[in-house]
């Protein structure tokens, strides 16, 4: 009797048992883990130097070799790879530990740094002790938690970065998209800070600026104490500055016309490089429901318009009165922003009206006349915005969105709903690419309905639960605000049906036209 198993299964088969290399690359990133444990609970390592290097060089090494020992032997080509199998990527036992464990460290590094070792007079103990050593030697001071924060960051994206090339290795745009989240991340997010803060003395001091960081994702880059910081550094603190203002009017909207919201959420941001690389193994999880995408659509622009009346008001209250002193003053720039956004949403309604369902024009028609009324509210009431203040108003912002949702919530329940739960949900700068994206923007995926065999892999591996083989099956280009760019739908379809482009349509064959049948005139698509 063959011993040979035939089977029709779409999901894979369960997983096998962990291979030698796997196994041995598991003991070295858990050696490596231990020790950052055992500094946690004030263990004290003689040579911190040498320790630390140790417990980095392991994690790191037991992250590669493991990737290795999983993808050495397998074909190139993406398949399901038993994820449904998997306890730790089917929201199993595991899952659960892993986000509830990354969850609480969160939790302790963000609001109780003291228990990890952070002391604000003399010198640190426990872990930030540990990475004192690497700290000094960057920027000449002692190790904070959000140094830590970002070591960790930086080495979780690299490791994890190999991990995801070897995976989608047949893939030349993820490997390079890939490769450039790496870059920013350890360059412009990690090390040029650290540099910057060396260059500091007691005449001359640098603000602390991740330059990819843009508003409204730095929603606290125009607070008046980092505006007093830029101007106290002179001419390069001011060049920081203006490069922050032509950024967010300039820079942004001309680099998310030409390639859509992907050069930022997919090439640079240091929150989708963590998603698309630790998390990848999570993408498949994130909620793709109609109810999710509505949910989706009214929670993150709603945190737009907060940005927006936060940044607003806080801006406003340093500002004063006196005209002749300066010419932008408080009535100056709560006019000129009521002024830009009205106008702002009258050439939408005009040119654009069309791309919006009725529920996203009421919306906006809602947002504008609350965004006017805070704003009139607040140049009525000094430094009062709704009854709060704006510097309560921006503390609030910050401990529940920048911390809890993007920090707490975003990355440690990634085994829990999905690697973009912050992207989906939370970031302005989602948010306000999105828009830009499919309104203005050039990018598109396009697909040919006639190729598509139905297969999922599309919708099962988008991150931002866009129910890709919809369009696919009909022929239709995906324009979603949502959209991110990553290209994985494209990675993963096994008959080239979705490709993502940024060049124009004219001239070409309507692949929904055909697909419905309809006579094409191919000489006068030739012919333009």
């Amino acid at each position: 009797m063959s011993t040979f198993q035939r089977d029709l299964s779409l999901t894979g088969q369960p997983p096998k048992s962990l291979n030698v290399l796997q196994k041995i690359s598991t003991i070295v990133g858990l050696a490596g883990l231990a020790i950052l444990l055992l500094a946690c609970f004030n263990l004290n390592f003689p040579n911190k130097t040498t320790w630390l290097t140790v417990s980095l060089t392991a994690i790191t090494l037991g992250i590669i070799l493991f990737s290795y020992g999983a993808y050495k032997g397998a074909s190139q080509g993406i398949k399901n790879d038993g994820v449904w199998f998997h306890s730790i990527s089917s929201r199993g036992f595991w899952a659960w530990v892993a986000g509830l464990s990354l969850t609480g460290f969160y939790i302790v590094l963000y609001f109780f740094p003291q228990f990890l070792g952070l002391r604000a007079e003399g010198s640190n103990t426990g872990v930030i002790a540990l990475f004192d050593p690497l700290s000094n030697f960057l920027s000449g001071n002692p190790a904070s938690q959000w140094f830590v924060y970002g070591t960790l960051y930086t080495i979780a994206i690299f490791a994890f970065g190999i991990k995801f090339i070897w995976k989608y290795r047949h893939n030349r745009y993820e490997k390079l998209r890939t490769i450039s989240v790496m870059f920013f991340q350890t360059s412009f997010a990690f090390l040029i800070p650290e540099f910057m803060a060396r260059l500091n003395s007691e005449s001359f001091k640098l603000p602390y600026y991740d330059l990819k960081n843009i508003w409204p994702l730095n929603y606290y880059n125009f607070e008046q104490y980092r505006v007093d910081e830029f101007i106290s550094a002179g001419t390069v603190g001011l060049i920081l500055l203006g490069f922050g203002i032509v950024s967010i009017f300039i820079i942004t909207p001309i680099l998310t016309y030409k390639y859509g919201k992907r050069w930022y959420c997919s090439w640079v941001c240091g929150c989708g490089g963590l998603a698309e690389t630790a998390g990848d193994p999570f993408r498949h999880l994130s909620d793709k429901t109609t109810m999710a995408w509505k949910v989706e659509r009214w929670v993150i622009h709603s945190v737009l318009v907060f940005v927006v009346v936060m940044t607003t008001a806080v801006v406003a209250t340093y500002l004063g009165y006196d005209a002749e002193k300066y010419w932008l003053t408080k009535d100056v720039f709560l006019n000129g922003v009521a002024v830009f956004l009205t106008l702002l949403f009258v050439l939408i309604m005009v040119f654009k009206r069309k791309e919006l369902q009725k529920d996203a024009q009421y919306g906006a028609v809602g947002y504008l006349v609350i965004l006017l009324s805070l704003i009139g509210i607040h140049y009525f009431s000094n430094t009062q915005l709704f009854l709060f203040e704006a510097e309560t108003l921006r503390k609030s912002y910050g401990f529940l969105i920048g911390a809890i949702f993007s920090g707490v919530i975003g990355t440690g329940f990634y085994p829990i709903f999905g690697s973009r739960v912050w992207c989906r949900f939370g970031c302005p700068m989602a948010a306000i690419l999105g828009l830009q994206q499919r309104l203005f923007s050039k990018f598109r995926i396009t697909t040919n309905g006639g190729q598509c065999i139905s297969c999922g892999n599309c919708s099962t591996y988008c991150e931002m639960g866009i129910d890709v083989r919809a369009y696919a099956q009909k022929g239709e280009n995906i324009v979603r605000a949502s959209c991110v760019g990553c290209g994985i739908c494209s990675a993963v379809c096994p008959r080239g049906v979705l490709k993502l482009e940024n060049g124009p349509l004219e001239g070409r064959i309507d692949s929904q036209e055909v697909l419905l049948g309809n006579d094409v005139d191919l000489l006068k698509l030739l012919n333009k």
